[in-house]
């Protein structure tokens, strides 16, 4: 396997652990905010240079230069490939904005250590391609938010029931999956775990309640982090992809098809902001899942698409949601609160971030959009018509949404609630990612097809079978987005 220039990859992931333990020594809240931002920022550079030197290399996968960890694990336990290459990066970029948008006031609410030791292990789950380690790092990311809960003196009894099933699916499922024949029929059943698993991770019908839980529960900074870079999807890709039969796929698909549709439906008639937010991101999420399902390079390209638009924007989204509550509490969508006045900078985000998240043209969602559709009709027509209604909803929420909390009669406060600056880096950094990339969107799709494809033939490998009727009429037809 070819190797990187440099440690990247685990430099990566030890700088936060290092951030987190400096900054619990910081008895000066303040100071520690600074100080984790230039983590978050130092961080992300790393994962960009990470990125940069193997898009440079032009292979499909590599592993670290001088890997520090090579003398207790084997050298293909952290590596890059095309599935995370742009993943890694874009979980630093919503880190970091994320902790530079907080106010200074809610630093002793929002965990600062936690969410660096967050950062850390998501860019390890992201870096992992040995399953018993995914495995082991997936267990162990289900920590941070539950001492979140416990530290605001929430009841965990819904988190805890839902993560203790995670757990144990994950567990007997990789230890039967193991000791199986994965050239039988063997496999089917731990399959069938994994694949709950991965299912429950994501938030699907009717799994979702844990997602429900913390956002209601812990804060919204936190949800965030926990939710948006999509960990469910990339389980499904490493555990669930290269084993699973062509019905479960096909079941897979039908289950987040449903949760699509019904969580746009939900939050559509939601009165809170969180719970409406909750269910936009269930619903677009899903549609990630439908379209890696599908096991078609086009609709393969369009998942692996939308999920940066997805992640990037639904973050966006969250963040301006996170910044009004800072200053108005808890958002209440039964009546209108005509905010645009007192915070047009954010007004604007809002509806960018929104729209985007659906593949508002120009945006960098639209093309994945486009072919997530294309695929899903070739593939299955209905599947293709239920997309665009589950989309339709979810543009009607982001519209009625932004009616609500920033039109209606004027709010006049004493106090400002423009943007801070920070916040101004992470709205201006987020709007040039999610115009730039609808306005220029060849190389980042070309890189994701070239992904699509590489994941297709693997699975057939894997599998031990050709490919489907699906992809073969594709590559005969030259669907190809790189022409």
């Amino acid at each position: 396997m070819p190797e990187l220039h440099f440690p990247w990859i685990e430099c990566s992931i030890l700088l936060p652990l290092v951030g987190a333990g400096w900054v619990w020594m910081l008895r000066d809240r303040e100071r520690a905010l600074t100080h984790a931002i230039f983590f978050c920022l130092a961080t992300l550079l790393l994962t960009l240079g990470e990125c940069a030197d193997f898009l440079w290399m032009e292979t499909f996968e590599a592993h670290d230069h001088w890997a520090f960890f090579r003398w207790v694990f084997p050298p293909d336990v952290l590596v890059i490939d095309e599935l995370s290459a742009f993943q890694l990066p874009l979980a630093s970029l919503i880190h970091l904005v994320v902790v530079s948008s907080t106010l200074r006031t809610k630093t002793r609410t929002f965990s600062l250590e936690s969410t660096l030791v967050s950062q850390s292990l998501l860019l390890a789950i992201f870096s992992c391609r040995a399953s018993w380690a995914l495995v082991a790092l997936l267990i162990v990311s289900t920590i941070p938010p539950y001492m979140e809960l416990r530290r605001r003196r929430q009841c965990t009894r819904i988190y805890c029931l839902h993560m203790a099933t995670f757990v144990a699916l994950l567990l007997v499922g990789y230890g039967w999956l193991s000791i199986a024949d994965r050239s039988g029929s063997s496999v089917l059943v731990p399959g069938a775990m994994l694949t709950v698993a991965a299912l429950l991770r994501s938030g699907v019908f009717p799994l979702h309640l844990w997602m429900t839980d913390v956002f209601n529960k812990a804060s919204l900074g936190t949800a965030i982090l926990n939710t948006t870079p999509l960990v469910g999807a990339y389980a499904v890709m490493r555990l669930v992809l290269p084993i699973a039969p062509s019905w479960a796929l096909q079941s897979i698909a039908v289950l987040s098809l449903v949760t699509a549709v019904y969580a746009a439906a939900m939050a559509l008639i939601q009165f809170d902001a969180r719970r409406m937010f909750c269910f936009l991101l269930l619903s677009q999420s899903s549609l990630v899942l439908v379209g890696l399902e599908l096991v078609t390079p086009i609709g393969l390209t369009g998942a692996l698409c939308l999920w940066l638009s997805v992640a990037m924007s639904m973050t966006g989204f969250g963040i301006t949601l996170r910044s009004v509550e800072a200053r108005l509490s808890r958002i209440s969508l039964a009546s209108f609160h005509g905010l645009y006045s007192q915070m047009p900078i954010l007004a604007g985000f809002f509806l960018l971030t929104g729209l985007a998240s659906i593949g508002f043209p120009a945006t960098v969602g639209f093309v994945g959009m486009e072919l997530l559709i294309e695929g899903a009709v070739e593939v299955y027509p209905l599947v293709g018509t239920l997309v665009v209604v589950a989309t339709a909803l979810c543009g009607i929420t982001v519209l009625q949404t932004y009616f609500r909390i920033f039109t209606g009669v004027p709010n006049r406060s004493s106090i400002s609630m423009k943007a801070r600056p920070a916040e101004r880096f992470a709205v201006l950094l987020l709007t040039l990612l999610l115009l730039g990339g609808g306005l220029y969107p060849q190389p980042g799709i070309s890189s994701r097809y070239h992904a699509a494809k590489e994941l297709t033939r693997i699975r057939g490998e894997i599998s031990g079978k050709s490919p489907t009727p699906a992809t073969t009429v594709a590559q005969q037809e030259g669907l190809n987005p790189e022409t």
